[in-house]
């Protein structure tokens, strides 16, 4: 099991917003964050997830968690986030973009409004958090920091989830164009692009049945496994600490050198017959019903 990177007071007296923060990588990058010592405000748009969340990281931690719910699209409830974080901790010192959508589907397949939804969230989700938070940054003179999770496939394009890696690829070229343009504000942007990591609700919904086994993503990766969270988690934590500061405008991969060897994540899809795609959007459908 792969243990904590940083020293257990890493990021303390530090405020950190994490959207997507109460499920999957979102969930484990947050509770290595407070487990570091930093007040913490994790968003999405279901509160019951975020209020067990914060209650089970606060329990780990001992740490404060603040579980607000936002659906980033909405830029009044961004505002509210960022409203409520500064009246509970003062202010905002680093903001994780994490929250995303997507949908594995041949592209011809999507309509037009799965594939703006998909940009809607994971793009303009992402400007949204960006601007919101950044503006009140340098209106304020503070220095901060914003780092935002992408994905390999958003520089080397993937078939079948060509909505995700659109929007993604938009994401990596706001992250490189803000850390030249706000670097003179003191505001930092650096990203990470995780290979696979799986998560269980998450690749249950995107691959389900027995197409998760018949496509194992540790086939594809030289190290022959997937990844772990708490290593994503450590990236994370050293990326929004003080000890990267001279570290700006950075994509950085970690993915096991899979996108190496084998450059789009899931266009190993073509394998898949067009009747067994019908089956795979009912599954889905009912799994979202759930």
């Amino acid at each position: 099991m792969v243990q904590g990177a940083l020293h257990k007071d890493a990021l303390k007296g530090k405020t950190i917003v994490v959207t997507g923060g109460g499920t999957g990588l979102g969930k484990a990058m947050s509770t290595y964050f407070s487990s570091l010592g930093a007040n913490l405000v994790i968003t999405s748009r279901k509160i019951e997830n975020l209020q067990k969340t914060a209650g089970e990281i606060t329990t780990e931690t001992g740490n404060p968690v603040l579980p607000i719910a936002c659906d980033i699209r909405n830029t009044e409830e961004i505002e509210q986030v960022l409203k409520a974080a500064e009246e509970a901790f003062g202010q905002v010192d680093s903001l994780v973009n994490n929250a995303a959508g997507n949908f594995i589907s041949p592209t011809e397949r999507l309509s037009s409004n799965a594939f703006s939804t998909v940009i809607d969230i994971v793009l303009k989700g992402t400007v949204n958090c960006t601007l919101t938070f950044g503006k009140n940054w340098i209106a304020k003179k503070q220095k901060a920091s914003v780092l935002n999770i992408v994905t390999t496939y958003a520089f080397t394009g993937s078939g079948y989830v060509v909505p995700s890696a659109v929007a993604k690829a938009g994401v990596a070229t706001l992250t490189k164009s803000l850390a030249v343009e706000w670097g003179k504000y003191g505001i930092r942007h650096n990203a990470i692009a995780p290979g696979p990591f799986p998560t269980k609700g998450a690749w249950d919904r995107l691959l389900p049945g027995d197409l998760l086994e018949k496509f194992d993503f540790k086939n594809r990766v030289p190290l022959k496994r997937v990844g772990e969270h708490q290593e994503l988690a450590n990236l994370a934590a050293l990326l929004v600490s003080d000890y990267t500061g001279f570290i700006n405008g950075e994509i950085i991969t970690i993915d096991g050198g899979e996108w190496l060897q084998g450059a789009g994540q899931f266009n190993g899809l073509d394998a898949i017959p067009t009747e067994m795609w019908d089956t795979i959007e009912k599954t889905i459908r009912k799994s979202n019903e759930k």
